[in-house]
């Protein structure tokens, strides 16, 4: 077990006692660049990686590394091509690695592949007393998990098969306490506090010139915290998209560029089998430029019904999710670092350029306000382990409290918007979530700190999607202004 937790300087972090801190076991981890080159030659997340380098630090604090190099040889070998081989062999091998679970009606089984070993979902199966174990865990689709595998040798009428004899899901920081992370945060001051979520998406605070970057920064996880929360973010090339939607957390899905199938992303006709956007809490399209979809007419059909109320029907099968939608995009910039066309969404796909579907995103990061990202940007430092930070933002997706208090404290004017309404309200209440998750009742609530920081970040964000559909449509409601919402008198 990991007691060696962290070792913050109380002096930049005042008030935070290390015996409270270290309840929360395995809530921690030390970022130092050179532990990391030991996963050299395997393509880790990095919420796999803060795992195995916290169970991997002695009492006294120091980095096991020859361990954890042994661990890394036996249960998630550089050298994928030989493990079939070994399994022909007769070997049993206890792997922790990523794997598709996919189900068979027509044969009546569950297999699952390995993608980077080169296992196929037809040489597979998922014995029925695993499947009875972890229900919830061996369902069709992208999972973490340790799983034991051996070779069974072809009978004389049954064909060789690799079977799954053991499982564990990658989840070890699946039983937290809320309210303990409410009470910790209560001890810092907001700035701390923002500096604490930068940490903990594996950057260093005091590259961010001010306050305005950093929440800039942090809006990319408000898709991470608030369920079907939908975002744009267009931004130069350099400035870290990818690796945030990629690396913090095992609950997003990351689609880099190529075709993409309405049978992979929603539903399945033929397998009768829903796609990724059922089983993950974000889907992020990284290059959205590069992406193309088998058939545009029927993705926009169904996007248009999702993003509305978060189900559509394809056939007789009505789909049904909480899972967000994020566009990552780049964007050219003048030589003062603004995009060089005032319609920002020309440099989406034309599927993306209507404005009815557009009309339906909740706001949009302006990645140009955010710096490049350079090698003295990498973390050195105590931080929140990944894997815990990101059950952190997964657990915080269902704490409804939040949207209560943000339907008590803004005020609506008369005839606004619906769309608007709805999009300020969840982007305010995801920053609640963010950056004031101790507060659990509107007598808690500081009325300036969430008018600056939640309910006029979450105006501005929208309103930059009202303007650019305005750009594309000159429809009377995207050219009116943007209601005045307000916080209620108190």
């Amino acid at each position: 077990s990991i007691f060696h937790i962290i070792e913050l300087d109380l002096a930049e972090l005042p008030g935070i006692g290390v015996d409270q801190l270290l309840e929360l076991q395995g809530a921690a981890v030390y970022k130092n660049p050179a532990n990391y080159d030991i996963f050299s030659g395997r393509n880790l997340p990095s919420f796999v990686k803060d795992y195995l380098i916290s169970t991997h630090i002695a009492p006294d604090g120091s980095f096991k590394r020859a361990e954890l190099a042994r661990f890394l040889d036996a249960h998630i070998p550089s050298d994928n091509s030989a493990i079939r081989a070994r399994l022909r062999r007769g070997e049993t091998l206890t792997l922790l690695t990523r794997f598709v679970v996919s189900t068979s009606l027509a044969q009546n089984k569950t297999s699952f592949q390995i993608p980077d070993m080169g296992i196929k979902a037809s040489d597979t199966l998922i014995p029925d007393y695993l499947i009875e174990e972890y229900p919830d865990d061996l369902i069709d689709g992208e999972k973490w998990g340790i799983m034991k595998i051996v070779y069974i040798q072809p009978q004389e009428r049954e064909a060789g098969h690799v079977e799954m004899v053991k499982f564990k899901p990658f989840r070890p920081m699946q039983k937290l306490d809320i309210n303990y992370i409410r009470q910790c945060r209560a001890q810092f001051t907001l700035e701390e506090w923002v500096d604490v979520l930068i940490s903990a998406m594996e950057y260093t605070p005091s590259a961010f010139k001010n306050m305005t970057q950093k929440l800039e920064f942090l809006t990319r996880l408000l898709p991470f915290i608030e369920p079907r929360l939908n975002l744009i973010e267009l931004a130069p090339k350099g400035t870290g998209k990818s690796y945030v939607f990629g690396n913090l957390s095992k609950f997003v899905w990351l689609v880099s560029g190529g075709k993409v199938s309405r049978a992979k992303l929603v539903y399945d006709k033929s397998t009768k089998a829903p796609g990724i956007m059922r089983f993950y809490d974000m889907v992020a399209f990284d290059e959205i430029q590069t992406i193309t979809f088998s058939d545009n007419t029927e993705m926009q059909s169904f996007l248009k019904n999702y993003l509305e109320f978060g189900k559509a029907t394809i056939d007789n099968y009505e789909f049904m999710s909480e899972c967000g939608l994020m566009l990552l995009g780049n964007i050219l910039l003048s030589e003062n670092n603004e995009p060089l066309s005032y319609k920002y969404f020309s440099a989406l796909p034309e599927v993306f350029r209507e404005s009815a579907l557009l009309d339906r995103f909740h706001g949009m990061i302006e990645g140009w306000l955010l710096p490049r990202v350079n090698v003295d940007m990498a973390l050195h430092d105590w931080t929140l382990n990944v894997e815990f930070f990101s059950e952190v933002l997964h657990q915080m997706r269902t704490e409804s409290v939040y949207s209560h208090i943000v339907d008590e404290a803004i005020e609506v004017p008369n005839g606004a918007d619906m769309r608007h309404t709805k999009a300020v309200k969840k982007v305010a209440t995801a920053y609640m979530k963010l950056l004031f998750p101790h507060v659990t009742s509107i007598e808690q609530l500081d009325w300036d700190d969430f008018n600056a920081l939640c309910l006029q970040p979450a105006i501005r964000r929208r309103d930059i999607v009202r303007q650019q559909c305005s750009n594309i449509d000159a429809e009377a409601s995207f050219s009116k202004p943007m209601p005045a919402y307000t916080i209620k008198q108190h």
